[in-house]
This record gives C-alpha cells, structure tokens and sequence, in this order.
C-alpha cells in the first residue's frame, strides 16, 4: 500500500490486520530530521500496528525539517517560536483525523511516539486532546505547558498512558527538563513511566526494548 496524498508528507508500514479497522502509531522526528528516521522502528513493530512515520511541515536549511523554529542564539538559552509548534500541533491532530478515514484506523486506539523536538509535540498534542490519543511514548523529550490548550488541566487524563525516557549524557535537552516533567505528570494524576539511559540525545538498543516491551500490551 502507497501512502496516501493526506495533509502531513508521511511513510507507512500497514498493519497486517486485514479486518475491521487497526490501531495505530504515529511517529513524529525530531528537529532537523525527516519522517526516515524515527521509521527505521516500523520493522520491530507489531504486525497488527499500522505504523505511520510524519514528516515536519517547515524545511530547514539545506535538508532536514522541523515542526517549529528553534533560535539557539536567544538570550537564557533556547527559544522555541511556539506560534508554530500550535500550528503543528493542529496540523497533526488534523492529520489524525484524515488518517483515520484513509486507512481505516480505530480511533479509540491512536498511539503517538516522539523524539526530541517530535516529543515535545506529543506531549502537547495528548495533555491537550487525552480524548484522541491512548498513549505517548516520549523519547528524549519534555513537557512544554505554552504548546497545551487552555484549560487542559480539567480534562479527563485518566485514560491516557505515557513512557518517557532520556539520555542521562543528553547535552541537547538536559535531563533535568525531562525529570520536571516526570513530576508534572504525576501531579496531573497520569498514568506514566519515566527511565533514564547512559546515553546521549537518542535512544539506545536497551532504551528501545524498553519501551517496545511497554506499549505492546497497552496500544
């Protein structure tokens, strides 16, 4: 099956269930990468998964693309143009929708995983829309409460299950982002899983078992 001309550039790795509709997971690539990258992972998922890898709407120069711009020039460290990660966030929301008619998902079943900058828009996209998604798995990323819609707090987050990991080496985004957010999450009352990895900004062979081990009975 060829993907289809949907909203969002994307790859697909169709679930080998042939009837009635397929859970699905969405994965989104970090800042200055593509949807090739995070899809490397398809081949190790389950059959029964309909695996879709998203590429990010804005180019970067001279290749790469990224979900919203990042000044790492700015004064106290990064900025991040958080006008455009709404934008994106939306724009994946939207292409959730269109997917889940094109290729005839489950939308009670719909999983995100992110890394890095991707991540960071999963968490965005799950504490914002708990109703659209089943789980996040959040890899090398962080909770960013300016990219969440007004009023998420009072939303029912009960259903919603979150894995997150990071590199204890990751000089990208500190550790120290990634275990605020652990915190965040328990105050919300999610149900969630925070690990550490002596790794760097990525996700080692461990970290990947890991995590594969935990959204299998979950999805």
């Amino acid at each position: 099956m060829a993907p289809k001309d949907l909203s969002l550039h994307h790859l697909i790795r169709p679930s080998a269930n042939t009837e009635g509709t397929s859970a699905a997971l969405i994965m989104m690539h970090g800042y200055g990468s593509n949807e090739e990258d995070l899809f490397s992972f398809a081949p190790e998922m389950p059959e029964d998964l309909f695996v879709i890898s998203l590429r990010a709407p804005h180019p970067l120069q001279p290749f790469g693309y990224a979900w919203y711009a990042i000044n790492f020039e700015a004064e106290k460290g990064k900025w991040n143009d958080t006008a455009q990660a709404v934008e994106s966030r939306e724009a994946i929301l939207h292409f959730i929708g269109e997917a889940t008619t094109a290729y005839n998902l489950d939308p009670s079943r719909i999983n995100l995983l992110g890394f890095s900058q991707g991540s960071i828009l999963g968490y965005a996209l799950a504490l914002s829309y708990p109703e659209r998604i089943r789980t996040l798995v959040a890899l090398s990323g962080y909770l960013d409460p300016s990219m969440l819609v007004a009023g998420f707090e009072s939303k029912k987050h009960e259903d919603l299950e979150i894995y997150a990991s990071h590199g204890q080496a990751d000089m990208v985004i500190p550790p120290a982002w990634a275990q605020k957010t652990a915190a965040s999450l328990k105050q919300l009352g999610l149900s969630h899983v925070y690990e550490e990895y002596p790794v760097g900004h990525g996700v080692s062979m461990e970290n990947f078992r890991s995590f594969l081990q935990w959204l299998t009975p979950r999805y």
